[in-house]
């Protein structure tokens, strides 16, 4: 499905056909010949990256002095669950591993949005804004509006709004911010998390979660590590396992 892509070594963009790059032609118009032999013009000069090439990977001191490095982005396959870099300004890529076309389209969401949700970048509900009775994949997730919805996110949920979630959860980070109320209805799965607000979940960490100062957490919590600080209050079965265990 990608009829083009962006290099990751350069950055130029190329379009693709039956999965291999084309370059893209250039036009130029030509006079028709006088009669007269023709005039023999200098060549071109090589490009900057050429010159770099010639003289070894570190390039010239020009080279070096403009040369900007884009930092890559880590993203996660939502297909096979395989992570790899891209450009920041990508807005879409194919996965290396099973070829399977990735969106990397951001959202903002200030209105009722009923439609599926699937992208590794990220997105935002505002404050009015809601999101029910779909699917929900991303990167990070951050609700300042009402979320009813399973969320899929490779990196980080942040919740700073009140509401109940339904569906199961599932993310790199779980952030659940001061004075949000939350109630998850579904399992939430995480590597670690961080609660300073009112949260009742049955919540399994493979790492660590900490109860900040003024958190409340009711439910069953598994998790590789416990950090309660004082302050922090916590109502239901708590179990703390070996995360050297084979079994985890």
């Amino acid at each position: 499905m990608v009829i083009s892509t962006i290099c990751r070594s350069c950055g130029q963009h190329m379009d693709i056909r039956d999965g291999k790059p084309i370059v893209r032609p250039k036009y130029a118009t030509r006079l028709a010949s006088s009669g007269k032999p023709p005039v023999q013009y200098p060549t071109v000069a090589p490009l900057i990256s050429e010159k770099a090439g010639a003289k070894g990977e570190s390039g010239g001191f020009i080279w070096r002095l403009f040369k900007k490095e884009s930092v890559k982005r880590l993203i996660s396959c939502y297909h096979c669950s395989h992570s790899f870099e891209v450009v920041p300004d990508a807005q879409s890529t194919q996965c290396p591993k099973c070829g399977g076309y990735i969106s990397l389209r951001d959202y903002q969401i200030d209105q009722a949005w009923r439609r599926r949700i699937q992208t590794r970048g990220n997105v935002t509900i505002l404050k009015g804004a809601s999101i029910a009775g779909v699917n929900v994949q991303c990167h990070d997730l951050v609700v300042l509006g009402q979320l009813s919805a399973s969320v899929n996110c490779s990196g980080k949920l942040v919740i700073r709004s009140h509401g109940k979630i339904i569906g199961n959860v599932s993310c790199g980070e779980l952030r659940v911010e001061r004075g949000a109320q939350v109630e998850f209805q579904g399992d939430v799965h995480a590597r670690t998390a961080y609660i300073d607000g009112q949260v009742k979940a049955q919540i399994t960490c493979s790492g660590t979660i900490t109860l900040e100062k003024k958190a409340h957490l009711q439910g069953l919590a598994r998790a590789g590590g416990l950090i309660v600080k004082a302050g922090a209050r916590h109502f239901g079965l708590m179990e703390v396992f070996d995360r050297t265990s084979p079994t985890d």
